[in-house]
Order: structure tokens, then sequence, then C-alpha cells
């Protein structure tokens, strides 16, 4: 009589493999989601520093060594609010939403119409002049301050939103002219050549079949636009110099004295208040900020 033995654990190494893959994957997401959550605080800590001192003392704001503050003081937003000449903040709110409001529409008027050209017309030195355009992103603004600066003061634009503004509506940003073409071309000719056939000239091509179809881009570009301009402190401090015409980076500077009395307190609460309608403008349209970039080419 003959007995059959069969070896014990015979199937371990079999089971034990995908215990140690399922094991590697978990502690790979884990460490990932680490990675990101020290980059998440990396980000938001300039942000949770600026609230909370908005509400410190002047003594605490660089002398305590605790975020939150030993003494909470909500001051600092009535005494920011109000400016020494009687006006509110408000003013230089509102001046920065009319800059940005103003160069987002030369932006996306002609930064499309430019694309557009470029991306289904078919004219002399074409491949020329987008090479041009394409140059000038590597283009340091400061080569150009000074002509420009001539220039408008030649024409009395100075102490006025012309210079901030105007320019916009020639299509300056070769960015956005880049970002529309590349999503011009992943739109389809066929649509272009049907709308001929019905007796479209380019010009209701551009406003019937292309514009409605570049919804995401234009949404992106006047969300980059608008950030853009609101944050801008350089060209703003140039062209501006009368306290009424003040944008909100003009006004925060005037929190900064040199002679050592700067109010850091209400300067950093106007800065947090200051910080609302871009938080704003990106939470409602972050999903269309995302496929703008998306499909535009910028992946």
């Amino acid at each position: 009589m003959t007995t059959t033995t069969h070896p014990v654990g015979k199937g371990a190494p079999h089971r034990a493999a995908p215990a140690r893959a399922v094991l590697g994957r978990r502690s790979a997401r884990a460490a990932l989601y680490a990675v990101l959550t020290l980059g998440v605080i990396a980000m938001l800590y300039p942000l949770v520093w600026l609230l909370t001192s908005s509400f410190k003392p002047a003594d605490e704001i660089f002398g305590s060594v605790g975020l939150l503050p030993r003494t909470w003081n909500p001051g600092n937003y009535a005494d920011g609010w109000t400016a020494a000449d009687g006006s509110t903040f408000g003013r230089p709110l509102l001046n920065s939403l009319i800059v940005s409001a103003g160069a987002v529409a030369g932006n996306l008027i002609a930064c499309s119409l430019a694309a557009f050209a470029f991306a289904r017309l078919e004219f002399r030195f074409k491949r020329v002049a987008f090479a041009l355009m394409m140059v000038t992103i590597m283009l340091p603004a400061q080569v150009t301050i000074i002509p420009q600066y001539i220039l408008f003061h030649s024409l009395g634009w100075v102490n006025t939103y012309l210079p901030l503004i105007l320019p916009k509506f020639f299509a300056v940003d070769a960015f956005f002219i880049f970002l529309m073409v590349q999503f011009i071309r992943g739109i389809p000719r066929d649509l272009d050549d049907a709308a001929a056939l019905d007796g479209c000239h380019p010009g209701q091509i551009y406003l019937k079949v292309i514009l409605p179809l570049l919804t995401p881009a234009l949404v992106t570009t006047a969300i980059f636009t608008f950030l853009w301009t609101y944050n801008d402190f350089f060209s703003q401090l140039i062209y501006v110099s009368q306290a009424e015409l003040y944008t909100v980076p003009l006004a925060l500077r005037q929190f900064v004295d040199g002679t050592g009395q700067s109010e850091f307190g209400p300067m950093f609460a106007m800065s947090t208040l200051s910080l609302l309608p871009t938080l704003l403008l990106f939470v409602i349209f972050q999903r269309l900020i995302v496929d703008g970039i998306s499909t535009s080419g910028m992946k």
C-alpha cells in the first residue's frame, strides 16, 4: 500500500507575492500622500501666517514665535481700511478691478482675433510674423519700458489708466495668442468649410464657429490676465503717481515707510482682503482653468 504525501505550504509563495505587491503599492501611495501633504503645508503656511498676523498687535508680528496671536487685534482691519486722507481702501480695490477688467477685455478681443488669423487665414509672411510674435515672449519688459514711457508721456497718458489698458487691445501678450492658436488648431477645419459653403465669410466663421468653441481658452486667458494685472506692481508704479488713482499694490506700499513708521498690522489686514477677489475667481473657474490649459497644447 502506497501513500501520497503533499508538500506543506506549496501555495504559500504564490500567495505571498501578491501580498507583497499590495503592501508595496500602499507604501508608495502613503509616501506620495505624505509628500503632497508637506507640499500643501509649505504652500499654505505663508497665507496662514499672513491671516494670523493681520490680527496681531505690532509688537507681536515679528517678535512672537507662535503662529497664533496672544492678543487678537481686529482693529488692524479698521485702521487699514481708513486711510490718512479720509478715503477708504475700497477706492484702490475698485481701481484695480477697473484696470483688470479693461485688460481682460482687451486681451480677449485682440488675442482671439490674432490667434484666428495665425491659425486659419493665409497671408504673406505669416510664418515670419508668427515667429517674431513668439520671440517677444522672451523679451524682458525692462527692455521696452523706457521707450514705452517716452511714448505714453508724449501722448499725455501718464497718470491715467490708458498705458495699462489700451495696449492690450493691440494683442501685445504673445503668450495668450500662442495659447489660442494651439486651441484653434485642434478645431476641425471641416467646420470652417461647412460654414463657408453656407456663405459665411472669415469674420462670420470667427464669430459663429471659432469663438463659441474657444470658450475654455478664453476663460483661461481672462483669468490669467486678471491675476497678472491685479497683482502687477511695476507697471502701475511707473505710470500712476496720483493717490486717487492708486491700485491695490500701490496702496499697500503706502503702509511701508522707510523712516521706520511702517504699519505692518493694517498692511497685512488689507493684504488679506485684497486676496479675496483672486481666490473667489479661482474657486469659481478652477475647472475651466484646467480644461483650458489641458486642451490648448500647454500640457
